[in-house]
């Protein structure tokens, strides 16, 4: 069952594919250090803006120093830098909002933080953001329509894990996500293991944030995208942004529209999107800006492939997919040891008239003001609104008794309205001689969110192979709601001892209340509602970082957070537990950029404890589980060793278990949590050739361990490699001098059409998600 459908029961490792693509300068090293001795001036720009970090004094053109304030008087000697650092191969030079509020770059930050940037998306063909995470260091992903982009890192997975919209949490990551298209993006950042100062409730396992493409104070730029592959899949990108006639005022705008059809008969997923923002700079020390956006999303959905007997599949039988013996969670037969039956590689089992559909808007507001030389504030307000809806046959059970598959329709539907506002307070000041900046968060919160739901569940059975699929039939609904009031106040401290020593810290301080109802199909309340809970979490961070040489930083954190300890707090009811789940990390890691800027690594070790734990065991069922503890190492290294060649490559090992998990009947104490390898790998390597039409040939590769369906522990989805292969050629502008650059690239998409389980869904764990077979994809890309 997918979680969205819940019911109440009766260290740093930084980088990825991102490494192939980064352009790595010859910045003196001596240089580079001057970039990394203190924080960035606070400047007066726009929410989310995506720029380098740069210290006060910084040499500018004359509309860029328009855009900033006067210089503060500096508490320590500044030096003087170029107006633009340079970027490194793991792109640690980027300031990644998501991970402190400090304008702390990630090689500043005492935690992991990984920040793939839309130059990097484009190059490595990553469509949508489950593509993005996949390529990201120890992420997996899986693009279960339940939660159209679902996670796992560092052993935690779901709800456990905050998804993030410009820094803006809306909601449970596994009732709130959608498929996301990258073109509108500017970045996405991952903020790994428990990370509740930032981003509130939710964050057990971490935070990946998506970033919209935001205005640029200069000439105005054009970009356009297209591309086409062998599944008859199309998507188109425009954009453009920069300075406007009028003085001051920077735009802008972007729109996508996307048709990428699945492997499995009958599915589909389109897309369009449009962003627009406005900067307007009203003087040197305040700055306006506004922005909307909207997304919308449509799907024939592909709920997975059975587990079918081997006995029963016979010649059909599939290996290297899953393993393990199964009793049916849903129908109760023995299936015994199971198997993938390759008749129903492309099977959609889904009833005729399925759909998935999703709107969502966004207005952002807000204003940076410098009320004095060492003191800036900061605010923008917020509101969103979402329509969500699921009208689909989502389980499909084999049945050993009658050898048909059984299934069963789920509606549900979500409106959700949410207002905001967070104001930031920075204080820039010198502490006994030490630089220390500090920054005070109020931010408050006000969610509504209404779920019509089905009351019935229509089922039928059909014969596992051309199934006969027939129509969703008779839908009777109940009726859900949530009012969630949220108010934090939050406070984060840097303050260097030495010129290369620092300490970082922080502490939140929340309040959450939740209003909570539920009828009946006759609109009755059921038992037990409406019910009211409050929570106060107090959550925070301690660090230090230490550039013990130029380009080597050490650094080390304790970190805590908190989330909901019976899965979501949508969907709480008042039988479940109403405690939050606490979880603390201690992480240690060394960060490494030498060679002139051509070669950075870096290494992490992290101890993750989540205690007072529910977790799904199939079905509708939670189970009790005590703790959850999680231990890993990560370690990745990119190097250009000649200016054509470039390396990459990454590891991440993790031991992910539960303990004092103990129910009726059982226990599961030991046991692995589900879609959580021990082992994720990827690298790549690409060649350019400086030819008059340069072109680039690179290949990736990624390998990602066994992992389980369910706590259970009983079908082992397998490991699996794949590949993909590129090659792309830069048209010159003397051959086509309408745009200044132009690309063309050709890619093949696991190269070796490998088949293999991508994800399992705990609440439906009778059928599994298979990655997608081999496809070819050729694509155009124009800057003017």
């Amino acid at each position: 069952m997918s979680s969205i459908r819940i019911a109440p029961p009766g260290s740093v490792l930084l980088a990825s594919a991102a490494f192939t693509t980064f352009a790595v300068l010859d910045l003196p090293a001596a240089l580079a250090q001057q970039v990394r001795e203190s924080l960035p001036p606070v400047e007066v720009s726009p929410a989310q803006a995506r720029r380098p970090a740069e210290p006060a004094g910084a040499a500018q053109g004359p509309r860029r120093a328009a855009a900033r304030r006067p210089a503060a008087a500096p508490a320590a000697p500044k030096p003087v830098v170029p107006a633009a650092t340079a970027q490194t191969p793991l792109n640690t030079n980027a300031v990644a909002e998501s991970a402190s509020r400090l304008g702390l770059t990630v090689r500043q930050t005492p935690a992991t933080v990984e920040v793939i940037s839309a130059e990097t998306m484009r190059e490595q063909g990553y469509r949508t953001v489950s593509e993005v995470a996949q390529g990201a260091v120890g992420v997996t992903s899986g693009d279960n329509p339940a939660e159209p982009s679902a996670f796992s890192m560092r052993g935690f997975t779901n709800s456990q894990i905050n998804t993030l919209y410009n820094g803006i949490k809306i909601g449970p990551q596994n009732m709130t996500s959608r498929i996301v298209d990258t073109a509108n993006l500017e970045a996405v950042e991952f903020l790994k293991g428990p990370a509740s100062l930032i981003s509130g409730e939710g964050a057990a396992g971490g935070a990946i944030n998506f970033v919209t493409k935001q205005p640029h104070t200069g000439a105005v730029s054009n970009e356009a995208d297209f591309s086409w592959d062998s599944l008859n899949s199309f998507r188109a990108h425009y954009g453009s942004g920069g300075s406007t006639n009028v003085q001051g005022l920077d735009y802008r705008f972007d729109i996508s529209r996307s048709a990428l059809n699945g492997f499995a008969d009958d599915t589909n997923v389109k897309t369009f999107g449009t962003s627009g923002q406005l900067n307007y700079r009203v003087s040197d020390s305040l700055r306006i800006w506004g922005a909307v956006e909207y997304r919308e999303d449509r799907s024939k959905a592909y709920w997975g492939a059975p587990l079918v007997p081997v006995a029963f599949s016979g010649s059909h039988a599939t290996t290297g997919i899953v393993s393990g013996n199964y009793v049916s969670n849903y129908n109760g037969t023995n299936l015994g040891a199971v198997t993938i039956d390759d008749r129903t590689f492309n099977t959609n089992y889904n009833v005729l008239d399925n759909r998935n559909v999703a709107q969502e808007v966004w207005l952002r507001g807000g204003f940076e003001l410098k009320l004095a030389p060492d003191l800036t504030l900061k605010s923008q307000t917020y509101g969103y609104g979402a329509e969500r809806t699921w009208f689909n046959n989502e389980i499909e059970a084999f049945n050993s008794t009658t050898n048909l598959v059984d299934r069963e329709r789920f509606y549900v539907a979500h409106s959700q309205r949410l207002v905001g506002n967070i104001t930031d307070l920075i204080w820039d000041t010198n502490i006994a001689g030490f630089d220390n900046r500090l920054v005070t968060t109020l931010s408050s919160s006000y969610l509504d969110f209404v779920r019509p739901g089905a009351a019935n569940f229509p089922g039928d059975s059909v014969s596992l192979v051309d199934p006969n699929r027939g129509f969703y039939g008779l839908l009777t609904t109940q009726q859900q709601t949530a009012r969630i009031d949220n108010e934090a106040l939050s406070f984060e401290d840097r303050l260097k001892l030495t010129r290369s020593f620092a300490l970082i810290g922080g502490l939140r301080v929340e309040h959450i209340g939740l209003d909570r109802n539920s009828t009946d199909k006759n609109g009755i309340v059921k038992a037990g509602f409406p019910f009211t809970k409050d929570w106060a979490p107090v959550t925070g961070r301690i660090g230090y970082t230490w550039e013990a040489v130029p380009g080597l930083t050490f650094f080390s954190q304790y970190a805590t957070g908190a989330d909901v300890a019976a899965n979501n707090i949508f969907l709480l009811s008042p039988t479940q537990p109403l405690d939050l789940t606490t979880a603390r990390t201690y992480e240690t890691g060394v960060k490494h950029l030498f060679w002139d800027n051509r070669a950075e690594w870096s290494f992490s070790a992290y101890d993750i404890l989540r205690k007072n734990v529910y977790a799904a065991a199939g079905g509708m069922q939670l189970n009790i589980a005590g703790r959850q503890e999680s231990k890993g190492v990560e370690l990745a290294a990119s190097i250009r060793p000649i200016e054509p060649l470039r390396l990459w490559g990454n590891i991440a090992y993790v031991d992910a278990r539960y303990a004092d998990y103990n129910f009726a009947g059982g226990s599961f104490s030991g046991n692995t949590p589900p879609n959580v390898p021990r082992i994720v790998a990827n690298a790549g390597a690409s060649y350019r050739f400086f030819t008059p039409w340069p072109v680039e040939l690179g290949i990736t590769g990624r390998h990602v361990g066994d992992r389980y369906n369910t706590d259970a522990n009983v079908v082992t989805m397998k490991a699996y490699t794949v590949a993909d292969v590129y090659a792309f050629v830069d048209i010159p502008k003397t051959a086509f001098n309408a745009v200044d650059q132009a690309r063309l690239t050709f890619r093949v998409r696991n190269v070796t059409d490998k088949r293999y389980a991508i994800w399992g869904d705990p609440f439906y764990p009778d059928q599994i998600l298979l990655g997608a077979p081999r496809t070819y994809e050729i694509s155009a890309a124009f800057k003017w």
